[in-house]
This record gives C-alpha cells, structure tokens and sequence, in this order.
C-alpha cells in the first residue's frame, strides 16, 4: 500500500493522515494499522455491516484522548460514508450513516472512528429486523467459564424453539448469542420475544441471571441484555476492534471452540489473518436465515411472567 511524501498512507483510495499516530499505546497499534485491520477483513465485515445504519465509537486522540459515540452525521465525513433520513421516537428525523464498500470503513478510520455499531435493520426496509442478539453481561467478579455456560444454556433454549443460534466473543467481558432472521416480523415483535426469553432465564435462574439493567439486581450475576433489540439499538459489530486496553477484537465463533476459548478479549489484529482462512460462523448465519414464526412468538406468550 503506497505511502505518500507528506506521510499519508493510502488505503481503498483513502488518505490516511497522520498514520504513525498511536491510537493503543499498550498495544503499540497506530493509526495505519488499524486501517490496515479493517482493509484486511474489510470484505468480510462489509458483508456483515453494510447497508446499516451505524453509530461509531470515535477516538481522535487514541485512547489517551477522548472517546465518544456518535449516531448521527455531521461535517467533515468523505463520501464513501452515505446518509440517510430516518424518523425517530421523538417526531423527528435523524441523519444516520451508513457504508457499502471497504472504503467506506477505511473513511470512518481516518476520522478517528476505532468502533462500528450497526442497527438490526437494513437501510431498505428499516422497520424490518433481521437478527435478535442476546448480550450476556458478567458481572466483572465472574469468571469467563460461567458466561460461556450461560451462553450454551441460552443456544440450547434457543434450539428447543427450533431456532439456530450464533456465538461472537465481543472483546470485552460478554458474549453475544445471535439469531439470523428473515425479515418477517416488527420490532415489537423481536424485541418482545428477546425480553420474554431472556425474563424467563432470568426468573428460572435467578441467582444466575438478571433481565434488569439495574446495577444493584446485577451484583454476581449475568445481565442478559435484550435492549439490543430495540429499534434503533446498535451492537459491536463482527470484527471490529474494540476502544479498550489491548485493542482486543470482536470475533464470530463457532460453538465447538467456544468452550476451549478464556476469555472474551483474547482475540486480536495479529490474529485475523488465520481467522479469515476459517469459514465465517455471522456469515454462515445470514446465510440460512430462520423466521421468528407465529408459533414461535405464541410459545413465548406462553412462557411469559405474569407481571410483564
């Protein structure tokens, strides 16, 4: 990839200024090489995100600067980042981003931008779902070991509802359990059958899990997490490096390995060069997508607590 006189480096037909910026100081990672991270796996996250309204975690500074999490436009992004209009809880309308090359990631990085967080909707039919993500949330005094068996429990039950599931490490503590869905159903009903499931685990376990994102119920145990369904509700996305100690990533895994694996942060840049020779497990998901059925919602409405 050619570097320029001014030291700019170009990536996707992209300028990458400043690329000897330290963007990790721990990890030693620069500017350039987390264009080049996202260049490298950038077809196979290109399929996974694009076409998805996106919120960024941008880090001008590195991560011994300020951080933050925009959702929506403003000035100064190039043009291979897109725009779109999309009506919002509050009567508005919200100007949101959205990517369908690699050189639209590679955009993103040279604004800074180290995370990506898509919607669960594609930008052509927006108030249509397509996956549910259940984030199990650990406790920080738990170890890995519990949240792996909390996410093999929550695949099985899943699969008793004839639902195939998928599993991604996110690079932080937890791990996200993934279904792939046909475009059949509203948010309500998405978000509806993801509270009632992760309820249910919640009150059949309920030293284990807790459904309540609040902090004092959450004390040793696991939050299951299903606010990710919500309509405009994001999540990391596959293969995005994470703005933590380390740069760790966020990686599909497949579940025979799930077990052999520490922790949710042990995957890295270095690392994706021999995951991309390994079959994609998100990729695999979009590709046999499964209804959220009546049946299936019916059942839930079944299994759902009383005083909800």
């Amino acid at each position: 990839m050619p570097e320029s006189d001014d030291k700019t480096l170009e990536i996707s037909g992209i300028n990458i200024t400043h690329p000897d910026q330290t963007m990790f100081p721990d990890a030693g990672l620069h500017k350039g090489d987390l264009a080049r991270h996202y260049h490298r796996i950038g077809d196979r996250m290109r399929d996974i995100i694009a076409h998805r309204p996106l919120s960024l975690v941008r880090c001008p500074d590195g991560l011994k600067g300020d951080c933050f999490y925009q959702r929506h436009v403003n000035r100064g992004f190039p043009d291979q980042l897109r725009e779109i209009d999309i009506a919002e809880k509050s009567g508005g309308t919200g100007k949101y981003l959205y990517l369908t090359s690699v050189a639209g990631l590679i955009g993103a990085v040279q604004m800074g931008t180290v995370e990506f967080h898509p919607w669960g909707a594609r930008t052509d039919d927006i108030e249509k779902p397509d996956r549910v993500i259940f984030d199990l949330d650990p406790d920080k005094e738990l170890d890995f070991a519990k949240t792996k068996k909390a996410a093999f429990e929550m695949r099985d039950r899943l699969s008793d509802l004839g639902l195939s599931s998928t599993a991604m490490v996110t690079g932080g503590k937890g791990i996200h359990v993934i279904v792939h869905l046909r475009r059949t159903v509203s948010w309500d009903d998405v978000k509806g059958f993801a509270k009632t499931l992760a309820t249910t685990m919640a009150d059949d376990s309920p030293d284990r899990f807790t459904a309540t994102m609040s902090k004092e119920k959450r004390s040793g145990k696991i939050f299951i997490d299903w606010l990710r369904n919500e309509r405009s509700a994001t999540s990391i996305a596959p293969y995005a490096v994470r703005s933590r100690a380390g740069a760790p990533v966020a990686l599909p895994v497949r579940w025979a390995e799930l077990d052999d694996i520490d922790a949710a942060n042990v995957f890295h840049v270095g690392d994706m060069e021999n995951r991309l020779k390994r079959a994609c497990p998100y990729l695999g998901g979009q590709a046999d997508l499964q209804t959220l059925s009546k049946s299936i919602l019916e059942e839930m409405q079944k299994q759902k607590p009383a005083d909800n």
